[in-house]
């Protein structure tokens, strides 16, 4: 897939050719956005632009990449002996310091086939503390010929230091697209959280109502990732392999309930801001996240002040820091509700 068949990121992708054009290439990328699936595309594309046989030197007048020489067809098959992808591990869902030590012996040796080695962390905002302190030297001190990408959907969870030291492309969407079903949600959580008679019972009501859906998106992940799990279809497989599946699925359903989870809270915490504005008097269809949902928006934010409405969406950005940790998910959001001002 070229660069051409990505007209969702066309934005960030003009300003790449435009730079490598100019032949100007930085040591670490941070490509941020809402899908990993079109990171890794870009990162991919990247890749194969800066090896590509076409190009004498990597940077032609129109960087793209052939698609069809030897290099490009390896790093299309993940089997190009300097192109390395660091993905967070099945079981724990980070990168491990192991990981980045890995890593580093590698990338200081020259390239064996290629012009540029190019490390793509997915997921780099998985690194943890010992991983990234590590890495964070690498980045201090590159090694010659060596490009890396980071890939992130959560960028507000990486070190300032490493960040600081990247080339950040957003590859987000301008316009927010929020799935029917939590708009459906958060319409029947604005107006239970509007009722002013509610008191203390009512903190608890929004709270079943969190609980309940996020239940519901837990079930789905795991009847979805279960069903494309290889387990099923073959029961008679080693028992050894079996059970790698079995950890792998584990994985897979934890991290995606986590992400499912997160982008709930973040559908949330957009209905908070349109009472934010409201509360500043900036309220408008235009700038309104759910301009439909004007009537409780505007009878929360009446009972509120500007400092009060930006302590709620401290509030929630905070409890969702805190589910990322080991913390008890019920109780994070039990804490974090009782915190809110309504």
């Amino acid at each position: 897939m070229a660069f051409s068949d990505l007209p969702q990121l066309a934005a960030p992708i003009s300003l790449l050719q435009r730079s490598l054009s100019r032949k100007r290439l930085g040591h670490a990328y941070l490509f941020s956005g809402d899908t990993v699936d079109d990171l890794e595309l870009l990162a991919r594309n990247l890749a194969k632009t800066l090896n590509c046989e076409r190009h004498a030197d990597g940077f032609p007048e129109e960087p793209a990449p052939c698609d069809t020489c030897l290099s490009c067809r390896k790093i299309d098959h993940d089997n190009h002996g300097d192109v390395r992808w660091i993905r967070p591990e099945s079981k724990t869902r980070i990168i491990s310091v192991e990981q980045v030590r890995n890593l580093m012996q590698s990338v200081n040796l020259k390239p064996t086939e290629a012009r540029f080695k190019v490390v793509t962390l997915v997921s780099a905002d998985r690194l943890n503390v010992q991983a990234a302190n590590a890495f964070l030297k690498t980045l201090e001190e590159p090694p010659a010929s060596t490009v890396f990408i980071l890939l992130s959907t959560d960028k507000q969870r990486m070190l300032e230091t490493i960040l600081s030291r990247c080339l950040h492309l957003h590859c987000g969407g301008g316009t927010v697209k929020i799935p029917d079903e939590l708009a459906e949600w958060v319409g029947q959580f604005s107006e239970q959280a509007a009722d002013k008679s509610s008191g203390l019972f009512g903190r608890y009501r929004l709270l079943d109502q969190l609980l309940q859906q996020l239940a519901a998106i837990k079930k789905n992940v795991e009847e979805t990732m279960s069903a494309r799990s290889p387990i099923e279809r073959y029961d008679d497989a080693d028992p050894k392999l079996i059970e790698r599946w079995k950890d792998e699925l584990a994985a897979s359903i934890e991290a995606e309930y986590r992400r499912q989870r997160g982008e709930m809270l973040g559908v949330l915490q957009l209905w908070f801001r349109d009472v934010w504005l409201s509360v500043r008097q900036s309220f408008s269809p235009e700038l309104a996240a759910f301009p439909n949902l004007t009537a409780s928006t505007e009878a929360v934010a009446a009972r509120l002040d500007a400092p009060k409405a930006t302590r709620n969406l401290e509030v929630l950005e905070s409890t969702q820091r805190l589910l990322f940790t080991n913390v008890q998910e019920a109780l994070a959001l039990e804490i974090g509700l009782l915190k809110l001002s309504l």
